[in-house]
């Protein structure tokens, strides 16, 4: 039965989409009901699937494949090792929330929620998938719904001296990623030929032997392909936009998940073409120090909730790339581990700012002051996001970032002592935010707001549990970690 696991995984939201199509567009509670009900086996599913996982075998479990075009070498194979496996259960976690908090939408909800289950069955296609073609398959089919998603359901920013329309937003990010597409497609086109062009496989075409200067040509279209979407900068632009206009369930998954899979991609990539990477790796921790700085100085002067999100995330996903780039086991693990934690925290932040926006209606800081006065549980659930972000131990931030650090000051200190300047000012502006618009005076005009409801409480509730699991019981969670990087790393190393 563990065999058809993965196949399950992605065929419960693909077909659950699917047949979705055929429901009556009118009949809310069963589309609800439904997708909800889909959210939770994939959720089950990958509960199961992680803790079934054996991290002291390690290596790829719960194989299966089955041969879709032979002659040239594409077959449907899938497989999780302790990377992946991880970051199924990151989207297990997030879909089913964000199916919660969208319970209310009254907007088309039947399309919405179809788009919704075709984008997540792509992202758990791309995490389990053991062949490339198939791999940008499922990489492709979680990029396109987020168009529709975001240039329909949407919101536009009229935020005092400028404009951001959902369309702008939406299209902006699309153009974005699929020229970070057609970068990676060249990438594994390249790969394919030079490995003899008979085999797609992953565990083939990690065995072929790439000359030194084709993997140095190459790798950059993998690096930066998928570093698009993992917000390297200066590639970054799209996703502080794609946040802001996305509704709710979209910038949890956006922020929490596709975020990942650029980030994921580039892991994946290195093990194919290792000395090319080991070669660009000064170049992409330069990058990701970038964002670091970059993000969390941005972040500090925005005036929208979601934008300081937005460019947090960009700010966080910058520690991803440095761990990475670091080829060392605490730093690596320490990234695949903020993978996972930042996945839930930016997911638990969206959560909330999307119940103070529903309720306000306006994410303006400058307007926003005092709400703990009126909504305790909301304002609990900010502070145990915000006190994740800047990394306060017992959270799940903590143990992700330390790790990080302790792999940068091993590899190359003086960035490692950049990263920590980042998070100090991850905390000034997460502490003045907190001050600003919860703890602050309430003014009048927000005696009105009512807090979470029992539905986002229970949703947002489960993302902040999970951070609290985490820092408090990180050990099962690195040993998982520990099972797909050092592996990982003698392939790139040797050591």
């Amino acid at each position: 039965m563990n065999d058809w696991l993965l196949f399950l995984l992605v065929a419960v939201p693909l077909v659950g989409g699917i047949a979705l199509m055929f429901f009556p567009s009118r009949n809310y509670p069963l589309i609800r009901g439904y997708s909800a009900a889909v959210a939770g086996v994939s959720a089950l599913l990958s509960v199961s699937i992680f803790f079934a996982y054996d991290y002291t075998a390690a290596g790829f479990q719960f194989t299966n494949s089955f041969q879709w075009l032979p002659v040239l070498g594409i077959q449907y194979s899938l497989g999780v090792d302790g990377i992946s496996v991880l970051m199924v259960l990151l989207t297990g976690i997030v879909f089913i929330t964000g199916v919660l908090i969208s319970w209310n939408i009254e907007h088309r909800p039947k399309d919405f929620f179809v788009h919704y289950l075709l984008l997540v069955a792509g992202v758990y296609g791309v995490f389990v998938s053991q062949d490339l073609f198939f791999f940008f398959f499922f990489y492709e089919l979680a990029v396109v719904p987020m168009y529709l998603l975001i240039a329909v359901w949407g919101s536009s920013t009229d935020f005092k001296t400028f404009l951001r329309t959902k369309e702008y937003g939406a299209l902006k990010l699309m153009l974005y990623l699929v020229a970070g597409s057609l970068l990676v497609w060249v990438g594994i086109l390249a790969v394919y030929v030079a490995g003899q062009g008979d085999s797609f496989a992953f565990s083939d075409l990690v065995s072929r032997e790439f000359t030194p200067g084709f993997q140095r040509f190459f790798f950059p279209f993998f690096m930066v392909g998928f570093g698009v979407l993992a917000g390297l900068w200066p590639f970054h632009t799209w996703s502080p936009d794609g946040h802001v206009a996305a509704p709710t369930a979209v910038s949890m998954v956006h922020a929490g998940v596709l975020m990942k899979l650029g980030a994921y991609g580039i892991l994946r990539s290195m093990e194919l073409l290792p000395e090319g990477a080991r070669d660009w790796m000064p170049a992409l921790i330069g990058l990701g120090t970038v964002n670091v700085i970059y993000g969390a100085a941005s972040a500090m002067s925005q005036k929208d909730l979601k934008y300081v999100v937005g460019y947090s995330s960009v700010s966080h996903m910058g520690y991803v790339l440095m761990g990475i780039a670091t080829l060392d086991a605490l730093g690596v693990g320490g990234a695949v581990l903020q993978m996972f934690s930042h996945g839930v925290m930016t997911a638990l932040f969206f959560a909330v700012v999307g119940v103070i926006y529903h309720n306000a209606h306006t994410r303006d800081i400058d307007v926003l002051q005092g709400l703990a006065k009126r909504v305790s549980v909301t304002t609990a659930l900010f502070v145990i996001a915000g006190l994740t972000s800047l990394g306060l131990p017992g959270l799940s931030g903590f143990v992700a970032e330390l790790l990080v650090f302790i792999g940068l000051f091993r590899t190359y200190p003086i960035l490692g002592a950049i990263g920590v300047i980042g998070a100090a000012i991850t905390a000034v502006y997460i502490l003045r935010l907190l001050a600003k618009v919860f703890f602050g005076p309430i003014s009048e005009r927000w005696q009105h707001l009512h807090d979470a409801s029992p539905v986002e409480s229970v949703a947002a509730g489960a993302l902040a549990t999970v951070l609290i699991a985490v820092g408090m019981l990180p050990s099962y969670f690195v040993r998982v970690i520990n099972s797909g990087v050092l592996p990982f790393l003698e392939r790139l190393t040797g050591a």
